[in-house]
């Protein structure tokens, strides 16, 4: 009679430290989700999408939306484990933040290699006034702001500026062509928010090219 009772303790011992075990492995895999870096790189995937990288950089932004996909997909499949583990998540989270992060960047590069190619092409198209095309019309003006440093050492003068107007009459390129260094760059800037009503050649809008001087006086 004691034996078949200490017998039975035993099993109970047994048992207990069975679901013991199977609590603490519970425990341990129930690791929280990696909710910032889920969230970065669902951040990271849309702004390349908001960047226009459907456009500029497609195959870019393909592989970012797999790669959230792939993220999604296993964050999905965790949620009908009993014993989950996100180190795999993690992984996916990085991932698809990095790819993101590449869709953008490839974007943002490509589009501004894409608009310098089309300002090039319309300052070689652009002409200068005279015959048929009149001198364009301002009617935003941008009045510069006289550096500082130029004004302390006292320096003055003028600066002589090539700028091309695009067919709708603004400043899409603008170079120094008689420079004084301290106030070059307060000139471009002014220059390049000025506006023009566009200048038409045979009831078409044309590019034009037009030198204007800016005068720092003390």
């Amino acid at each position: 009679m004691i034996r078949l009772k200490e017998k039975h303790i035993m099993r109970v011992i047994v048992r207990f430290r069975a679901i013991a075990l199977g609590l603490a492995v519970t425990v341990a895999g129930c690791a929280s989700p990696p909710t910032a870096d889920v969230d970065a790189a669902k951040a990271a995937v849309d702004r390349a999408a908001t960047d226009h990288a459907d456009q500029y950089a497609a195959e870019s932004l393909k592989a970012a939306q797999d790669a959230r996909a792939a993220l999604d997909a296993e964050l999905k499949a965790q949620e009908g484990k009993l014993i989950k583990s996100y180190d795999k998540t993690k992984e996916l989270a990085v991932a698809a933040k990095a790819a993101g992060d590449k869709a953008a960047a490839d974007a943002v590069a490509a589009k501004e290699k894409a608009d310098a190619a089309a300002k090039e092409k319309v300052r070689l198209a652009a002409v200068r006034p005279g015959g048929r095309i009149m001198p364009p019309k301002k009617i935003k003006d941008v009045q510069p702001v006289y550096p500082a440093l130029a004004q302390s050492a006292r320096v003055s003068g003028e600066v002589t500026i090539e700028a091309t107007i695009g067919p709708d009459g603004k400043v899409i390129d603008a170079k120094v062509v008689r420079s004084i260094p301290l106030l070059d760059e307060a000139a471009l800037t002014a220059v390049r928010q000025w506006e023009y009503l566009p200048t038409m050649l045979n009831g078409v809008p044309v590019p034009v090219v037009v030198t204007v001087t800016i005068n720092f006086a003390r």
